[in-house]
Protein backbone atom coordinates (compact mmCIF):
# COMPACT_ATOMS: atom_id res chain seq x y z
CA UNK A 1 0.00 0.00 0.00
CA UNK A 2 1.58 3.53 -0.85
CA UNK A 3 1.98 5.89 1.63
CA UNK A 4 0.14 9.45 2.16
CA UNK A 5 2.72 12.19 2.09
CA UNK A 6 2.39 16.11 2.83
CA UNK A 7 5.06 17.96 1.54
CA UNK A 8 5.89 21.67 1.72
CA UNK A 9 6.80 23.73 -0.97
CA UNK A 10 6.51 21.46 -4.10
CA UNK A 11 6.58 23.69 -6.68
CA UNK A 12 10.18 23.34 -7.41
CA UNK A 13 13.27 22.38 -6.23
CA UNK A 14 13.44 19.27 -3.57
CA UNK A 15 10.06 18.95 -3.34
CA UNK A 16 9.20 18.85 -6.54
CA UNK A 17 11.94 16.69 -6.91
CA UNK A 18 10.63 14.19 -4.09
CA UNK A 19 6.77 14.41 -4.64
CA UNK A 20 7.51 13.37 -8.57
CA UNK A 21 9.39 10.09 -7.15
CA UNK A 22 7.19 9.59 -4.44
CA UNK A 23 3.86 9.50 -7.47
CA UNK A 24 5.81 7.29 -9.28
CA UNK A 25 6.73 5.08 -6.58
CA UNK A 26 3.01 4.86 -6.06
CA UNK A 27 2.60 7.04 -3.25
CA UNK A 28 -0.09 10.01 -2.86
CA UNK A 29 1.18 13.42 -2.21
CA UNK A 30 -0.51 16.65 -1.15
CA UNK A 31 1.83 19.37 -1.80
CA UNK A 32 1.63 22.91 -1.16
CA UNK A 33 2.08 25.64 -3.34
CA UNK A 34 1.18 29.26 -3.14
CA UNK A 35 -0.76 30.31 -6.10
CA UNK A 36 -3.49 28.62 -8.54
CA UNK A 37 -0.79 27.88 -11.44
CA UNK A 38 1.62 26.48 -9.48
CA UNK A 39 -1.70 24.31 -8.18
CA UNK A 40 -2.48 23.42 -11.84
CA UNK A 41 0.98 22.13 -12.91
CA UNK A 42 1.49 19.83 -9.90
CA UNK A 43 -2.50 18.26 -10.43
CA UNK A 44 -1.18 17.84 -13.81
CA UNK A 45 1.84 15.33 -13.11
CA UNK A 46 -0.81 12.85 -11.88
CA UNK A 47 -4.36 13.88 -11.11
CA UNK A 48 -4.78 10.69 -8.92
CA UNK A 49 -1.93 10.85 -7.17
CA UNK A 50 -0.76 15.02 -7.06
CA UNK A 51 -3.25 16.58 -4.46
CA UNK A 52 -2.13 20.44 -4.71
CA UNK A 53 -3.13 22.83 -1.74
CA UNK A 54 -2.80 26.70 -1.46
CA UNK A 55 -0.94 27.27 1.47
CA UNK A 56 1.37 29.79 2.38
CA UNK A 57 3.25 28.13 5.51
CA UNK A 58 3.84 31.33 7.39
CA UNK A 59 0.18 32.17 7.42
CA UNK A 60 -0.39 29.60 11.05
CA UNK A 61 -3.95 30.10 10.95
CA UNK A 62 -4.78 28.47 7.89
CA UNK A 63 -2.31 25.49 8.06
CA UNK A 64 -4.47 23.63 10.74
CA UNK A 65 -7.67 23.79 8.18
CA UNK A 66 -5.83 22.83 4.87
CA UNK A 67 -4.13 19.41 7.39
CA UNK A 68 -7.96 18.96 8.53
CA UNK A 69 -8.90 19.07 5.06
CA UNK A 70 -6.32 16.65 3.83
CA UNK A 71 -6.81 14.30 5.92
CA UNK A 72 -10.84 14.03 5.75
CA UNK A 73 -10.69 14.03 2.00
CA UNK A 74 -7.66 11.80 1.64
CA UNK A 75 -6.91 10.07 4.76
CA UNK A 76 -3.87 9.77 7.28
CA UNK A 77 -0.95 11.54 6.48
CA UNK A 78 2.05 9.18 7.02
CA UNK A 79 4.98 11.15 6.30
CA UNK A 80 5.49 14.87 6.75
CA UNK A 81 8.09 16.60 4.64
CA UNK A 82 9.07 20.11 5.72
CA UNK A 83 10.60 21.19 2.10
CA UNK A 84 9.33 24.82 2.13
CA UNK A 85 12.18 27.38 2.76
CA UNK A 86 14.17 30.12 0.95
CA UNK A 87 18.08 31.49 1.65
CA UNK A 88 18.46 34.95 2.33
CA UNK A 89 22.59 35.94 1.70
CA UNK A 90 23.95 39.13 3.38
CA UNK A 91 26.54 39.71 5.21
CA UNK A 92 25.21 40.23 9.00
CA UNK A 93 25.87 43.96 9.67
CA UNK A 94 24.42 44.93 6.48
CA UNK A 95 21.44 42.77 6.55
CA UNK A 96 18.14 44.07 8.39
CA UNK A 97 16.71 42.43 10.89
CA UNK A 98 13.27 42.17 8.84
CA UNK A 99 15.24 39.94 6.66
CA UNK A 100 16.11 37.76 9.51
CA UNK A 101 12.31 37.49 11.02
CA UNK A 102 11.15 36.62 7.64
CA UNK A 103 13.74 33.90 6.81
CA UNK A 104 12.72 32.18 10.22
CA UNK A 105 8.94 32.69 9.52
CA UNK A 106 9.10 30.55 6.68
CA UNK A 107 12.21 28.05 7.60
CA UNK A 108 11.35 27.37 11.05
CA UNK A 109 8.41 28.98 12.71
CA UNK A 110 6.61 27.15 9.56
CA UNK A 111 8.00 24.35 9.83
CA UNK A 112 7.36 23.89 13.37
CA UNK A 113 3.30 25.21 12.47
CA UNK A 114 2.38 22.46 10.01
CA UNK A 115 4.61 19.49 12.40
CA UNK A 116 1.84 21.29 15.30
CA UNK A 117 -1.28 20.81 12.86
CA UNK A 118 0.06 17.27 12.21
CA UNK A 119 1.18 15.26 15.28
CA UNK A 120 -2.05 15.22 17.09
CA UNK A 121 -3.32 12.55 13.94
CA UNK A 122 0.28 10.98 14.13
CA UNK A 123 0.19 10.64 17.74
CA UNK A 124 -3.48 9.05 17.83
CA UNK A 125 -2.16 6.34 15.30
CA UNK A 126 1.12 5.67 16.71
CA UNK A 127 2.96 5.98 13.86
CA UNK A 128 4.35 8.57 11.07
CA UNK A 129 7.66 10.18 10.47
CA UNK A 130 8.53 13.85 10.28
CA UNK A 131 11.51 14.95 7.63
CA UNK A 132 12.69 18.13 8.16
CA UNK A 133 14.57 20.06 5.22
CA UNK A 134 17.57 21.45 6.87
CA UNK A 135 20.71 21.97 5.06
CA UNK A 136 25.02 21.03 5.74
CA UNK A 137 24.25 25.07 7.01
CA UNK A 138 22.68 23.98 10.25
CA UNK A 139 26.00 21.78 10.73
CA UNK A 140 28.34 24.24 9.43
CA UNK A 141 28.84 27.77 8.69
CA UNK A 142 30.38 29.85 5.81
CA UNK A 143 30.40 33.91 5.48
CA UNK A 144 27.32 35.33 4.16
CA UNK A 145 24.44 33.10 5.00
CA UNK A 146 24.01 34.15 9.00
CA UNK A 147 20.42 34.35 8.61
CA UNK A 148 20.08 31.09 6.61
CA UNK A 149 22.67 29.15 8.78
CA UNK A 150 21.11 30.32 12.16
CA UNK A 151 17.43 29.24 10.71
CA UNK A 152 19.04 25.62 9.94
CA UNK A 153 20.58 25.58 13.09
CA UNK A 154 17.39 26.28 15.10
CA UNK A 155 15.56 23.44 13.14
CA UNK A 156 18.19 20.89 13.40
CA UNK A 157 17.89 21.50 17.31
CA UNK A 158 13.77 21.16 16.99
CA UNK A 159 13.90 18.28 15.18
CA UNK A 160 16.44 16.30 17.41
CA UNK A 161 14.83 17.57 20.61
CA UNK A 162 11.21 16.13 18.64
CA UNK A 163 12.78 12.98 17.75
CA UNK A 164 13.27 12.30 21.42
CA UNK A 165 9.79 13.52 22.40
CA UNK A 166 8.14 11.48 19.67
CA UNK A 167 10.24 7.98 20.24
CA UNK A 168 7.22 6.79 22.43
CA UNK A 169 5.03 6.94 19.76
CA UNK A 170 6.56 4.93 17.13
CA UNK A 171 6.78 8.36 15.20
CA UNK A 172 10.78 9.26 13.44
CA UNK A 173 11.92 12.68 12.72
CA UNK A 174 14.81 13.07 10.41
CA UNK A 175 16.42 16.40 9.68
CA UNK A 176 17.86 15.60 6.29
CA UNK A 177 20.35 18.12 5.35
CA UNK A 178 21.95 18.72 1.80
CA UNK A 179 24.84 20.16 0.47
CA UNK A 180 25.10 22.04 -2.72
CA UNK A 181 22.43 20.43 -5.30
CA UNK A 182 21.13 22.05 -8.39
CA UNK A 183 18.21 23.67 -7.47
CA UNK A 184 17.05 27.24 -7.27
CA UNK A 185 18.50 28.19 -3.85
CA UNK A 186 20.98 30.11 -5.03
CA UNK A 187 19.49 31.39 -7.87
CA UNK A 188 16.04 33.33 -8.10
CA UNK A 189 14.98 31.93 -4.73
CA UNK A 190 17.58 33.68 -2.80
CA UNK A 191 17.09 36.69 -1.12
CA UNK A 192 20.11 39.06 -1.02
CA UNK A 193 20.85 42.32 1.25
CA UNK A 194 22.16 44.89 -0.69
CA UNK A 195 25.73 46.06 -0.33
CA UNK A 196 26.43 48.98 2.11
CA UNK A 197 29.48 48.91 4.06
CA UNK A 198 32.93 48.73 2.27
CA UNK A 199 34.69 47.43 4.47
CA UNK A 200 33.19 43.69 3.78
CA UNK A 201 34.06 44.45 -0.01
CA UNK A 202 37.40 42.25 0.01
CA UNK A 203 35.99 38.88 2.07
CA UNK A 204 32.31 38.87 0.81
CA UNK A 205 32.38 40.15 -2.96
CA UNK A 206 34.58 36.59 -4.18
CA UNK A 207 32.00 34.76 -1.95
CA UNK A 208 28.97 36.13 -3.59
CA UNK A 209 30.27 36.25 -6.80
CA UNK A 210 31.34 32.98 -6.75
CA UNK A 211 28.11 31.59 -5.15
CA UNK A 212 26.41 33.09 -8.24
CA UNK A 213 28.46 31.20 -10.81
CA UNK A 214 27.90 28.11 -9.17
CA UNK A 215 23.99 28.25 -9.14
CA UNK A 216 22.76 25.25 -11.29
CA UNK A 217 26.15 23.83 -11.42
CA UNK A 218 26.39 22.17 -8.02
CA UNK A 219 27.35 18.63 -7.53
CA UNK A 220 23.90 17.68 -6.18
CA UNK A 221 21.17 15.62 -8.07
CA UNK A 222 17.71 16.38 -6.83
CA UNK A 223 15.97 13.38 -7.97
CA UNK A 224 19.04 11.18 -6.39
CA UNK A 225 17.80 13.05 -3.57
CA UNK A 226 14.07 12.22 -3.68
CA UNK A 227 15.37 8.56 -3.98
CA UNK A 228 17.68 8.45 -1.16
CA UNK A 229 14.83 10.24 0.95
CA UNK A 230 12.19 7.54 -0.05
CA UNK A 231 14.46 4.69 1.23
CA UNK A 232 15.05 6.62 4.31
CA UNK A 233 11.06 6.99 4.98
CA UNK A 234 10.82 3.39 3.98
CA UNK A 235 13.47 2.24 6.64
CA UNK A 236 12.44 0.82 9.99
CA UNK A 237 15.33 2.77 11.81
CA UNK A 238 15.33 5.85 10.56
CA UNK A 239 18.44 7.87 11.26
CA UNK A 240 17.82 11.41 13.58
CA UNK A 241 20.01 13.15 11.34
CA UNK A 242 20.90 12.34 7.48
CA UNK A 243 23.39 14.26 4.90
CA UNK A 244 23.21 14.15 1.67
CA UNK A 245 26.22 14.75 -0.66
CA UNK A 246 29.53 14.27 -0.55
CA UNK A 247 30.81 18.02 -0.20
CA UNK A 248 28.58 17.88 2.66
CA UNK A 249 30.10 14.54 4.06
CA UNK A 250 33.28 16.58 3.69
CA UNK A 251 32.43 19.49 4.84
CA UNK A 252 30.51 18.47 8.31
CA UNK A 253 33.66 15.89 9.22
CA UNK A 254 36.19 18.44 8.73
CA UNK A 255 34.03 20.61 11.36
CA UNK A 256 33.19 18.07 13.58
CA UNK A 257 36.95 17.32 13.94
CA UNK A 258 37.60 21.05 14.37
CA UNK A 259 35.51 21.53 17.12
CA UNK A 260 36.44 18.18 19.00
CA UNK A 261 40.29 19.63 18.51
CA UNK A 262 39.21 22.94 19.94
CA UNK A 263 37.04 21.28 22.88
CA UNK A 264 40.72 19.48 23.63
CA UNK A 265 42.38 22.20 23.75
CA UNK A 266 40.44 24.02 26.23
CA UNK A 267 39.42 20.97 28.31
CA UNK A 268 41.16 22.09 31.42
CA UNK A 269 39.02 25.46 31.43
CA UNK A 270 36.19 23.56 30.93
CA UNK A 271 36.64 21.46 34.13
CA UNK A 272 37.81 24.47 36.07
CA UNK A 273 34.67 25.78 36.35
CA UNK A 274 33.26 22.62 38.64
CA UNK A 275 32.78 23.11 42.36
Amino acid sequence: MGKLFFITGVSSGFGRALAQAAIVAGHRVAGTVRGTEQASAFAALDPAHAHPQLLDVTDSAAIEAVVARVERELGPIDVLVNNAGYGHEGVLEESPLDEMRRQFDVNVFGAVAVIKAVLPGMRRRRQGHIVNITSMGGAITMPGIAYYCGSKFALEGISDTLSKELAPFNIAVTAVAPGSFRTDWAGRSMVRSPRAIGDYDASFEPVRRARIEKSGKQPGDPARAAQAILRLVDSESPPAHLLLGSDALALVRTALAGRMAEIDAWEAVTRSTDG
